[in-house]
C-alpha cells in the first residue's frame, strides 16, 4: 500500500469515498513535490540569499494552506497521520524559517555596517 493504483488513491491520507485519483493529478502532484524538494536544497545550499530564504518560506506556507484547505474546506482528506506529518513539517519548518529569518536579517545589517 501507499501508492496510486489504477486511478485509485491507495494512500492512507485520502478518505475512501473521495479518493479518485487521475494519472494527471497524481503526476502533477509528484512534479510538485520534486520541484518544493529542489527549492529547498538550493535554499540548504544557500541560505544567505534572501530571496531564495523567501521562496522556500512560501513553499512551506502553500504546503500548509494546502493541506489545511483539504482537510477543513474541501474535506477530501482526513486528520490521519497521513495527513498530520505534512502538516507538522510544514508547521515547524516555518517557524524555524521565521526564527532563522531574524539572524538572517542582522547578518545582512552588520555587513551593511562593515561596508559603511
Amino acid at each position: 500500500m501507499g501508492g496510486w493504483e489504477a486511478g485509485l488513491c491507495v494512500v492512507s491520507m485520502c478518505s475512501p469515498l473521495l479518493c479518485a485519483v487521475n494519472g494527471l493529478q497524481a503526476r502533477t502532484f509528484g512534479v510538485w513535490t520534486l520541484l518544493s524538494s529542489v527549492i529547498r536544497c538550493l535554499c540548504a545550499i544557500d541560505i544567505r540569499n534572501r530571496t531564495l530564504y523567501y521562496i522556500t518560506l512560501f513553499t512551506f506556507f502553500l504546503a500548509l494552506v494546502h493541506f489545511l484547505s483539504e482537510v477543513f474546506i474541501y474535506h477530501t482528506a482526513a486528520l490521519t497521520i497521513g495527513v498530520m506529518a505534512p502538516l507538522m513539517v510544514a508547521s515547524f519548518s516555518i517557524l524555524g524559517m521565521l526564527i532563522g529569518l531574524q539572524y538572517l536579517e542582522v547578518e545582512a545589517l552588520s555587513q551593511n555596517k562593515k561596508k559603511n
